[in-house]
């Protein structure tokens, strides 16, 4: 059977899983032989079938085939074994989901291997104990990333910020790294203490290496300030970049998302486009810029960008939240079952909460989503991740609970305008908080003067308590510095609600000269020229009424038929005796009748006059 095996790595090796499973199947149900030699040949089949149901993401029957070839393992003699492992080293070769070798058995990366197919299935307290397994001067980089993941989730970021360490250590270029310690507070001065202790690959000319850790260390340094929330330092640094990397796609994605964050929602469309027009296969990111179209009411682009994400890759948790996005004007039932689709496919997958809690609370079916938005929150502790948490709590009035989040935002966000609009938006809600919260739209005014959500957030207040005025000197004054829709159409409702129809029409129609596309324009619109016309706009359409008309009619029929029921009832035993008599008649007559109308099937109508015809069907069909 060895041609057999040296033929199932070469189909591994080529990513053929499918032959090179149903091959395996053979080479493991042979009949091993006593010997060492046997045992390790049976081993070797073993992990290799493995690898190839790995390719084929049938994880739970590798691990089951990795857990034999560990228990066989242990079956052979510890020389043979300390054999498999000198010969390991010696080749410098080992097993892995994509790619095998005839080498002996190397136990550290099959338990690799094993919890690489525990975490696939989520299981990732048994793959952090497989892990845990491996000494850690036998980890690879690959293995001290995973480890790193497996501890973050678990929540012991000290233990992963060793493993992330490690990784940086090995090459300075694993930007998930990065990210995460960046996420867990490490300085830069920190990183590049690190980057001081990677070793020089290829040996390349100290001029080379030190404009490498230029450009790392200022893409580092974008990283720690917007973990710790200083969107603008870290936009500036990123803007920096894109000077020396032009059509760098990952920076330009970087710069759409902190935009996006900021509320510069027009410049981070615009980001996302430049992103896709230089790779259109671009799925990172996407179901953001889908968002960004929907709360822009621009389904035009939107549908086209759902289209080309269903083309590229369909089963990603993007394609799934663009999808969500797109049917969430339509059927939210339908956005809902897309939102958690995205979390079976990642369960990780920050937006996907969002989306979630964004359409239940529309449902009002929240259940335990909060639960899910604030493990994620431990993480990502933006105002992205803890705007959705407080929306969410807002959306079954628990005010308390949206309350004591919005304030933990403030605490880990210093000198966030958007953490202080988010206590604001709570203080809203209730009469009596109106005072407070206005006090807190002003102070984010104040610290980021160009937040046009605070802006508007404090003109709603301004009319909330009667102050129509100052919501239109506000809104007026932002107008001057930014020509944006929403600050048209904000302005719009506020004349229209003190009857100054021909100001708020004008501002309906600037709104739609930015954004064609804006619904809550379009509708205002259509408000206001009811209102022009004299109609009252809350009135129903006179189709409406007759449709209500129909309800009651069809309700009054109900009724009727019910207290109807008891008469008929003896009206219809009263029928079916005359009718028995009548059969009776007709009996006498059968061969007459017969020949005329065939075979007979006598039935009555039964009409709201209280007329009873009774006759043969082919003669109520000929009436």
């Amino acid at each position: 059977m060895e041609a057999a095996r040296e033929s199932m790595a070469a189909l591994v090796d080529a990513g053929l899983y499918d032959c090179a499973q149903t091959l395996g199947c053979f080479l493991v149900s042979s009949s091993p032989a006593s010997s060492e030699a046997g045992m390790s040949m049976k081993v070797e089949s073993l992990v290799l079938h493995g690898d190839a149901l790995h390719g084929e993401k049938e994880f739970r029957r590798a691990l089951s085939a990795y857990k034999q070839a560990m228990q066989y393992s242990k079956n052979i003699p510890r020389q043979a074994t300390s054999n498999t492992r000198s010969s390991v080293t010696a080749t410098g070769r080992s097993p892995s989901p994509n790619s095998s070798s005839l080498a002996p058995l190397n136990e550290n990366e099959v338990k690799f291997k094993i919890a690489l197919c525990y975490s696939a299935l989520r299981e990732h307290r048994e793959a952090l104990q497989e892990m845990e397994g491996i000494p850690s001067k036998a980890r690879t980089l690959k293995m001290n990333l995973m480890l790193g993941k497996l501890y973050r989730i678990s929540r012991n970021n000290r233990a992963a910020a060793v493993c992330y360490k490690e990784c940086l250590r090995q090459c300075p270029y694993v930007f998930e790294a990065i990210t995460a310690l960046a996420e867990m507070g490490l300085s830069s001065k920190e990183f590049s203490l690190i980057f001081s202790q990677a070793p020089n690959r290829g040996g390349k000319a100290p001029g080379d290496s030190l404009d490498a850790q230029r450009w790392w260390n200022r893409y580092v340094e974008a990283q720690c300030c917007i973990a710790s929330n200083d969107y603008k330092g870290g936009l500036d640094i990123y803007l920096d970049l894109m000077q020396r990397f032009p059509n760098n796609v990952h920076i330009l994605l970087e710069i759409a998302k902190v935009e996006a964050i900021i509320g510069r929602n027009d410049e981070a469309i615009m980001n996302f486009e430049k992103a896709r027009l230089i790779d259109p296969n671009i799925m990172t990111y996407m179901d953001e810029y889908a968002i960004l179209l929907k709360s822009k009411s621009d389904y035009t682009k939107l549908n086209k960008l759902v289209h080309d994400m269903l083309h590229i890759d369909p089963a990603r948790p993007e394609t799934c939240l663009a999808l969500a996005a797109l049917w969430e004007r339509k059927d939210e039932r339908k956005a809902l079952t897309y939102a958690e689709k995205s979390l079976r496919v990642d369960d990780r997958h920050i937006t996907g909460y969002i989306m979630k809690s964004q359409t239940s609370g529309e449902l009002k079916n929240l259940g335990p989503i909060f639960a899910l938005i604030k493990i994620k929150s431990y993480h990502q502790s933006n105002t992205y991740t803890i705007s959705g948490l407080v929306r969410a709590y807002l959306a079954l009035s628990k005010c308390k609970d949206a309350l004591f989040t919005a304030r933990e935002a403030m605490k880990v966000m210093h000198q966030s305008a958007k953490a202080l609009k988010l206590v604001g938006d709570v203080h809203a809600i209730s009469s009596s908080g109106r005072e407070k919260a206005r006090k807190f739209y002003e102070s984010a005014i104040r610290l980021e003067p160009g937040f046009l959500g605070a802006a508007l957030a404090l003109a709603d207040l301004h009319v909330a308590e009667g102050r129509n005025k100052d919501a239109v000197l506000l809104l007026e004054r932002y107008l001057r510095q930014w020509a944006d829709d929403s600050l048209h159409i904000k302005l719009a409702q506020v004349f229209a609600a003190t009857n100054m129809l021909s100001d708020a029409l004008s501002h309906y129609q600037s709104a739609l000269r930015i954004n064609p596309h804006n619904e809550a324009a379009k509708k205002g619109l259509e408000r206001l020229e009811k209102q022009m016309k004299g109609v009252d706009p809350d009135a129903p359409e006179e189709d409406e009424e007759n449709e209500a008309d129909d309800v009651d009619g069809d309700q009054d029929d109900a009724e009727l038929l019910e207290e109807g029921k008891d008469e008929n009832q003896l009206e219809l035993e009263e029928i079916q005796t005359k009718m028995d008599a009548i059969c009776g008649l007709l009996s006498q007559y059968h061969k007459k009748v017969n020949s005329h109308l065939g075979r007979i099937d006598v039935c009555f109508v039964h009409k709201k006059n209280g007329c009873l015809l009774i006759a043969p069907v082919k003669v109520l069909r000929s009436i």
